[in-house]
C-alpha cells in the first residue's frame, strides 16, 4: 500500500511539473491562464489569484492547465494563445517536454550519489550473478523470476549447485531442459524458490529459460560529479527511449506484432514495486526513466499530444496560414480518443499479466 501511494505521488508530480512547465512559459510570454488544477474533476474547491483559478480537484493524479486560447478563441486578443506567433506557441507547447526532462535530471543526479546501478566486470567473483532481463512468456517469466533478482542455488532431482558465475546458470539450464528445476534466487532481503520448466525447443536470441545475466553493482558518484553524470544518464535515456520506441514501430509495420511488453498504469505500479524493494538507487533511477518517457511520448506527432501540436505548426508555417481552429480541434479529438482505447487496452492486458 505504501508502495502504491508513494508511486501514485511521484506520477503525480511527474505530471504536475509537466503542466507547470506550460503554464510558467505562458506567464512568461504573457498569454493568459485561466486555470491550473490539482488533479482531474469534478472540482472540490478552488481559489483566485491574480485571475488565474487554481483548482482541487477529486481524482487526485496529476493536473492540469487551462490557457485561454488553445481551443482557437479568442483570436486577435494579445493574451490569446492562438494569437501568438507560431514561435511563442511552440515554446509554450515544449516547455512541458523540458521540464520533465530537467526532473529527470534532477532524480538522475541524486541517484548517482545514492549509486547508479551498473554491470560489473564478469570476472569480478565478489559481486553475485543477477538477473538482468526477462523474456516475455518465456518460463523465468511465468515462473515469476524479476529484474534484479540474485541467483543463489540450482537444483534438480540429481544435484544441488551454488551459483558462483554465470556459467553455472548456462550450463545447468542446458543439461535440464525440459525438466522441472528450483531456483533459489534472493530478492531485495527476501530469499526464495520458484519453479521453472527450461525450454526443449528454444527461440532464436533466446535461451531455455529466457533471462540475461549479469554481475549487478551499484557504484557511487561524489556529489560533485553526480550532476555531470546525471546529465550522461539522461541522453543514455532519452537515446534508449527513442531507440526502443523506433524497434516496436519497426516491428509493429514488419510484423504486424511487437515482442516487447508494453506496459500501462497498472504495469508501472507492478514494476515500480518490484524496483523500490532493490534499493534506493534502481527506484531513484526508475523515476527519472519514468519522467523520460513521459517527455518523450508526449512529443510524438500524435494529434492531442503536445508533439501533435506542434505538427500543426510546422503544417501552418509551410502553408503560410493558420488551420482552421475547428478542424484542428476535431483531429486533437480523435487523436485523445484513440489513446485513451490505446491506454484501456494496454491497462487490460496488464492485469491479465499480472493475474
Amino acid at each position: 500500500m505504501f508502495t502504491f501511494l508513494l508511486v501514485l505521488i511521484l506520477i503525480s508530480v511527474l505530471i504536475l511539473v509537466h503542466e507547470w512547465g506550460h503554464f510558467y512559459a505562458a506567464r512568461r510570454l504573457g498569454v493568459k491562464v485561466e486555470e491550473f488544477g490539482f488533479g482531474f474533476p469534478p472540482r472540490l474547491f478552488s481559489v483566485v489569484r491574480d485571475g488565474i483559478r487554481y483548482s482541487f480537484n477529486l481524482l487526485p493524479l496529476g493536473g492540469f492547465v487551462k490557457i485561454f486560447g488553445e481551443h482557437g478563441e479568442g483570436e486577435g486578443d494579445r493574451e490569446s494563445f492562438v494569437s501568438r506567433s507560431a514561435w511563442h506557441r511552440f515554446v509554450i507547447l515544449a516547455a512541458g517536454v523540458f521540464m520533465n526532462l530537467v526532473l529527470a535530471w534532477v532524480f538522475f543526479t541524486i541517484g548517482a550519489v545514492a549509486g547508479v546501478p551498473h554491470l560489473a566486470d564478469g570476472a569480478d567473483a565478489a559481486v553475485p550473478v543477477s538477473v538482468i532481463a526477462v523474456v516475455p512468456r518465456s518460463p523465468a517469466e511465468e515462473a515469476g523470476v524479476k529484474f534484479g533478482d540474485v541467483f543463489l542455488e540450482l537444483r534438480s532431482q540429481d544435484i544441488s549447485l551454488r551459483v558462483e558465475k554465470e556459467e553455472d546458470v548456462i550450463d545447468f539450464i542446458h543439461a535440464y531442459r525440459g525438466e522441472d528445476v528450483t531456483l533459489l534466487i534472493k530478492r531485495g532481503d527476501e530469499v526464495k524458490e520458484v519453479h521453472a520448466i527450461p525450454r526443449l525447443v528454444v527461440p532464436e536470441g533466446e535461451g531455455p529459460l529466457g533471462v540475461g545475466l549479469g554481475r549487478l553493482t551499484i557504484a557511487k558518484i561524489p556529489w560533485y560529479l553526480a550532476p555531470v553524470e546525471g546529465v550522461r544518464i539522461l541522453f543514455r535515456s532519452v537515446w534508449g527511449t527513442l531507440d526502443g520506441l523506433w524497434f516496436i514501430l519497426s516491428e509493429l509495420v514488419s510484423q504486424g506484432k511487437t515482442s516487447v511488453a508494453v506496459t500501462g498504469p497498472v504495469g508501472i505500479f507492478a514494476v515500480a514495486g518490484e524496483t523500490q524493494a532493490l534499493g534506493l538507487a534502481y527506484f531513484l533511477q526508475f523515476i527519472g526513466l519514468l519522467s523520460v518517457n513521459l517527455a518523450v511520448l508526449n512529443f510524438l506527432p500524435i494529434p492531442a499530444l503536445d508533439g501533435g501540436r506542434v505538427v500543426f505548426l510546422a503544417i501552418e508555417k509551410l502553408r503560410g496560414r493558420k488551420i482552421s481552429p475547428q478542424v484542428e480541434n476535431f483531429i486533437h479529438t480523435l487523436g485523445f480518443v484513440f489513446l485513451l482505447f490505446l491506454m484501456i487496452l494496454v491497462t487490460y492486458r496488464d492485469i491479465v499479466r499480472i493475474l
